[in-house]
């Protein structure tokens, strides 16, 4: 696994949000609630929306297009819609807020 810097920490001081960051050439939606900030992938698997366009509601991410909602500490979809989406590990160092990304396999071959 690599960790990437996405943010300073006193991004955790600040409001809440939810915007797309991009990491090592992906397309991410970071959702910062409270003092928790979570990263998801960007593209809703139902439609393809923007997940970063959508609103954050009682800790799930809700999708722009057609109201789906995601957990954003499971990635689970809301019962009944049988889709997930991906969840990366963050981790808060004292220089900073860093994202996991699992290196792909094919890059060893």
């Amino acid at each position: 696994m690599r960790w990437f810097k996405v943010f300073s920490t006193n991004v955790l001081n600040g409001d809440d949000f939810v915007k797309r960051i991009d990491v090592s050439g992906r397309k991410l939606c970071a959702v910062k609630r409270g003092e928790n900030l979570f990263v998801i992938q960007n593209k809703c698997p139902h439609a393809g929306a923007d997940l970063s366009t959508g609103k954050c509601v009682n800790g799930k991410i809700i999708c722009p297009y057609h109201r789906h909602e995601f957990d954003l500490v499971t990635g689970r979809g809301k019962a009944g819609q049988g889709n997930y989406v991906n969840t990366y590990p963050v981790e808060k160092r004292d220089d900073g807020i860093y994202v996991g990304l699992k290196d792909d396999w094919w890059k060893f071959w």
